[in-house]
């Protein structure tokens, strides 16, 4: 746990060199694909509002689960983040503002929308991956208490807990690095499928040993596992319509 070197705020600098990697990765994948300069300005204008946004997004959601769990301490807006919520609310920003600029032809817009995604989610899991360190600094979203080697004894805390800040960073790292091999042998097909499924799936998962109550949301789930199911079910079923859509044309 590091939250400040000097005046610097760790979580705060993790997250912007996480964003700046993830515009270089964006940048030179677009330039492997042979994706128009024009077009990353694009993305990265559009992109920049909704980050912004979806900060906010992150704010919102985690207060409203917050509140449902616990209406006696009443809405507070800046009780804590959540990164699904932050993303939800990000990608609806995203879309909104691309599809209101390609309002005039919408097929472009989503051709080159589908050309561009397996770039944007390595840039995604990137960013987030470095967002987790920040977490693990500010010393928030840790594990239950363990006495396993893994386990790590944060300042304040009476016994060691497990680093699930840095276990969520290494993975989304290691997919991170998948997916732009994929890129690069141009493999790419089924980058964001495998995303969805694969993040909803460890998200699912690594809930079982977070540590930080952040509330029940649905028959005693987490707000993150209720969210990690409706991704890995938007997976499968972009999965299998292009399955089918392939089949089809055989």
């Amino acid at each position: 746990m590091l939250p400040k070197i000097g005046f610097t705020n760790m979580y705060g600098l993790c997250i912007a060199i996480g964003i700046l990697l993830a515009y270089i990765t964006l940048y030179y994948t677009f330039k492997h694909l042979k994706i128009d300069k024009k077009y990353y300005d694009k993305i990265f204008n559009i992109s920049i509002v909704s980050i912004v946004i979806g900060f906010f997004f992150g704010f919102l959601m985690q207060a409203l689960y917050n509140y449902i769990d616990n209406p006696n301490e009443g809405f507070n807006l800046f009780g804590g983040i959540t990164f699904l919520g932050g993303l939800l609310g990000g990608c609806i920003t995203f879309l909104t503002i691309y599809f209101i600029h390609y309002r005039n032809n919408i097929r472009n817009g989503i051709n080159d929308l589908v050309k561009a995604l397996p770039c944007i989610v390595i840039s995604i899991c990137i960013a987030h991956s470095f967002g987790r360190i920040g977490c693990f600094c500010a010393g928030c979203c840790y594990g239950i208490e363990t006495t396993s080697s893994f386990g790590i004894a944060f300042p304040g805390m009476a016994t060691k807990v497990y680093p699930t800040q840095l276990f969520e960073a290494l993975f989304l790292f290691l997919m991170a690095v998948v997916l732009l091999l994929f890129v690069i042998y141009k493999k790419h097909n089924y980058n964001l499928e495998l995303y969805l499924m694969g993040y909803g799936t460890f998200r699912y998962l690594i809930e079982f040993i977070r540590g930080d109550d952040r509330g029940a949301f649905i028959n005693e789930m987490s707000p993150s596992q209720f969210w990690s199911i409706i991704l890995l079910i938007i997976g499968i079923i972009i999965a299998l319509s292009k399955n089918l859509r392939r089949k089809s044309s055989v």
